[in-house]
């Protein structure tokens, strides 16, 4: 079966192709290692060069389902050159093919040593540009970028970060404003909204610029709260990581800042319910934007006391708050809220 499946792609006809190509998944392990090994990735990848978007889908497939789950034929499939035929796919105007390139992308760049070379190809602006929604000149090219494709651009973007090497090109693309603005209009528990603010964090973890671009945004540090408030666990624990950074480069710059949006009740909140990580970075953060003067209006003496207050019932619990105490700090945020 294999000899027959490798003669037909390379020599078939389009429906020929087609077929052996969607073939090639039913084929075991041992059967597809042999036909990597004989060279099927050549004509596969000259497949995605074709103008016809059924044999591309196909071959599409085809190469995703023999990079999955083996290393090795990542890495072949990369050193075939794929990387900048997959950057022309993307200028498509198929969804489809568009998100089976993503997908592609991502599995490659989840490989170490796929990494530099994708990123060298020009891979990262075109994966923004995905973000951005404006792979194409027209008006609705936008529309035409689904959000499994952003997802998977970020889930992208995020493999190549965690090489160091990648992360000043990765800010310097624009990026850090992209995921701002998607975590602005964003639903904040959904699971873009997550991608989007996990990549953020481990962006400006990594980049002192990025951290600043951030701080400097407009709205940027309101969007952080309103996740803290409105997200997913998982959303939260990245905003508050996010916010203390930002407090941490300059306490005195940025406190004012994060308090004025109204951090306090959702920080609070999330020093008693959220992740062990979540809990201990609210915590922090509320240590750095405790106002230690004694000095202010009157309401601002209240909130300072009552903060003070529903810290020392959370310390005194420790990392699990009990039903009892837990009503009573709650009480006390919703009284924050008011002042």
């Amino acid at each position: 079966m294999e000899e027959m499946l490798m003669h037909n792609l390379l020599n078939g006809e389009r429906e020929t192709q087609i077929q052996a190509a969607n073939e090639l998944g039913k084929l075991s392990r041992r059967q597809k290692h042999k036909l990597v090994e004989r060279g099927i990735i050549a004509p596969l990848i000259s497949m995605l060069c074709s103008q016809d978007y059924e044999a591309v889908e196909a071959a599409l497939l085809s190469l995703l389902n023999l990079a999955c789950g083996s290393e090795r034929n990542k890495i072949r499939i990369v050193k075939s050159g794929i990387v900048p035929v997959l950057l022309e796919v993307l200028q498509c105007q198929s969804t489809t093919l568009i998100e089976l390139t993503v997908a592609a992308m991502l599995i490659l760049s989840s490989c170490l040593e796929n990494k530099l070379e994708i990123a060298s190809s020009g891979a990262i602006q075109r994966l923004v540009e995905i973000l951005n929604g404006d792979l194409a000149d027209d008006d609705n090219s936008y529309g035409r970028i689904s959000v499994q494709a952003k997802i998977d651009a970020i889930a992208t973007l995020h493999n190549l970060s965690t090489c160091h090497q990648l992360i000043s090109p990765i800010v310097s693309s624009g990026v850090t404003y992209c995921l701002l603005q998607l975590i602005h209009s964003s639903e904040k528990s959904s699971g873009l909204t997550e991608k989007a603010i996990a990549l953020l964090e481990n962006i400006v973890s990594s980049s002192e610029d990025a951290l600043q671009e951030i701080a400097a945004t407009c709205g940027a540090i309101r969007a952080l709260v309103e996740t803290i408030e409105e997200g997913s666990p998982q959303c939260k624990e990245h905003a508050v990581a996010i916010l203390l950074l930002i407090c941490k480069s300059c306490r005195d710059k940025y406190r004012s800042s994060i308090l004025k949006e109204g951090v306090m009740p959702g920080l609070l909140q999330l020093s008693v319910d959220g992740t062990w990580r979540a809990k201990n970075m609210a915590r922090d953060l509320l240590l750095l934007l405790r106002d230690c003067s004694s000095f202010g209006s009157r309401s601002k003496q209240l909130k300072n006391e009552l903060v003070e207050q529903i810290m020392q019932e959370i310390d005194a619990e420790g990392d699990t708050v009990a039903g009892t105490t837990l009503r009573l700090v709650e009480e006390m945020i919703a009284k924050l809220s008011t002042l």
